[in-house]
């Protein structure tokens, strides 16, 4: 008897497909304490059991937006077991999504290292540069 071989993208799409509906499905909370949250990734274990969704928020804190989410969890996974054609539906664990700041903080940064290094190309003279030869004067 053959086995059967599962497809090397399925857990990718799986994990998609569940970023789409929980998406749709935290539209329908009514949860005063969520801000506006964003999902950005789901990451889902080998067996499916279980998954973590990365979430942004825009507006609102943080920490209460993680709380409603995680309390709503339940409610949520019910909804994709309607909406997923999938043996097992993976309990969901929200987590802050800290891409975005850690970009901010690297980008002011960059920011920070490039004028200090203009101000310090100004403060002293440059030397000269050595023409080199081109192709025709060798």
């Amino acid at each position: 008897m053959r086995q059967k071989k599962s497809l090397p993208n399925r857990s990718y799409r799986v994990a998609d497909q569940i970023r789409r509906d929980v998406s749709e499905l935290i539209r329908e909370l009514k949860d005063p304490r969520l801000g506006m949250v964003t999902i950005s990734q789901v990451e889902v274990s080998p067996d499916y059991a279980h998954a973590k969704v990365f979430f942004t928020v825009l507006v609102g804190d943080v920490e209460a937006s993680a709380e409603a989410l995680n309390e709503a969890a339940g409610f949520v996974r019910n909804g994709l077991f309607k909406r997923l054609q999938i043996h097992t539906v993976p309990t969901l664990h929200f987590v802050f999504d800290r891409t975005t700041e850690r970009a901010a903080e690297l980008n002011a940064l960059i920011a920070r290292a490039n004028a200090a290094g203009a101000a310090d190309d100004e403060g002293r003279e440059q030397p000269p540069r050595e023409d080199r030869p081109t192709g025709d004067e060798r």
